[in-house]
């Protein structure tokens, strides 16, 4: 008997012995886990999207086609679900999906990957997952990577409505496209964010920054035209003056847009009426540009800035030495963030360069 016990303890002193030490991890307890948390989030427009995961590691392992066979759902990370977050709805590979949380699964192929949006998203992994929950699937490319040891997810190349979502472990990259359709998504918020501010609000700007948003974006012209008369209303400006031109110039009513940018260029300061001349002239209209500065020299004769656009015109007729005295004038009086700039355009025109253009 006592034979028998010994070659017992032999055993299990042997298995355990076998067995690598682990940290300690607990589904009961708040320990720390070989599979880190780790949260990223990116903002598209203003479209929130957040994917919330556990990282495994390679460890040495073979991952894709073995860890992670071919042809089966994956978690897409470890532990409980990976969620991933979208604050409005969007498009994944040009499909829709609503807003909301999801449960991120992923099935692995050779070259071919499945993406899964589950709507359960309160799982662990991936043992409870049921087609039948789905909410999406789209089939993507993955491509070789450089080595990752910890599962990765990035929000490469964003764009004002689009971002790559990528998964990364092992040598492997997944991509899949996710894109919003912000300026619709900014139209209505700016009719909530407004309606919350009421038409009794004192303040001209919000009023005046949705007009804008919206004429800038070419959407809804006659929306732009209410915001910026109710901007109007609270306060007349130069800046919603000129937006409200604008808007009329959209909606082709050119005559009351001509005597409304008119009031506004009565009201201008020397600064915003170069500026208003300058983003004309960047937006390839020249003559408008130059009607502006004219009126500007006639309206602040002294003011820094007009010696600027004195020398602007007169660079367009080729009289480059009066270009410069005038430009050194506007640099002599410039501040100190402005003045390099100016100088540089003295050079310039000393080069016989066209400054317009």
């Amino acid at each position: 008997m006592r034979k028998y016990c010994l070659l017992a303890l032999f055993i299990l002193v042997t298995l355990l012995a076998s067995v690598p030490a682990a940290q300690a991890q607990s589904d009961l307890l708040d320990l720390p886990r070989d599979s880190q948390r780790a949260e990223v989030a990116q903002r598209i427009g203003i479209t929130n999207i957040a994917i919330r995961y556990h990282r495994p590691l390679v460890k040495g392992r073979k991952v894709f086609s073995g860890l992670a066979p071919y042809g089966q759902v994956w978690r897409a990370g470890a532990n409980e679900n990976t969620i991933i977050e979208f604050g409005d709805a969007v498009t994944v590979e040009g499909k829709p999906l609503a807003k909301g949380v999801y449960g991120l699964h992923m099935i692995p192929g050779e070259s071919e990957w499945t993406v899964i949006f589950s709507k359960n998203s309160s799982s662990w992994g991936s043992r409870s997952y049921d087609q039948a929950e789905d909410a999406l699937r789209v089939t993507v490319k993955s491509r070789p990577d450089e080595m990752h040891e910890s599962l990765t997810f990035d929000f490469d190349d964003p764009k004002p409505n689009a971002v790559s979502v990528v998964m990364r472990w092992e040598k492997t990259a997944v991509p899949f496209k996710v894109e919003v359709n912000t300026p619709e998504i900014v139209a209505q918020s700016l009719r909530d964010q407004l309606r919350g501010r009421g038409r009794a609000s004192l303040e001209w700007e919000p009023w005046n920054e949705a007009a804008t948003y919206l004429t800038d974006n070419k959407l809804n012209p006659e929306e732009a035209l209410k915001y910026a008369n109710q901007s109007i209303q609270i306060e007349e400006r130069f800046e919603n003056l000129i937006t409200k031109a604008r808007i009329l110039d959209a909606l082709n009513r050119k005559d009351e847009a001509t005597i409304v940018r008119n009031k506004a260029l009565d009201l201008g300061t020397a600064s915003q009426l170069h500026t208003y001349g300058r983003r004309l002239q960047l937006g390839g209209k020249q003559e408008e540009a130059f009607a502006v500065f004219r009126n500007n020299i006639k309206k602040f004769p002294n003011h820094w800035l007009v010696h600027n656009e004195v020398a602007r015109l007169a660079c367009a007729k080729g009289d480059f030495d009066t270009a410069v005295k005038e430009m050194k004038l506007a640099a002599a009086g410039a501040d100190d963030g402005n003045r390099p700039g100016f100088e540089a355009l003295v050079k310039r025109l000393e080069n016989k360069e066209d400054i317009n253009k």
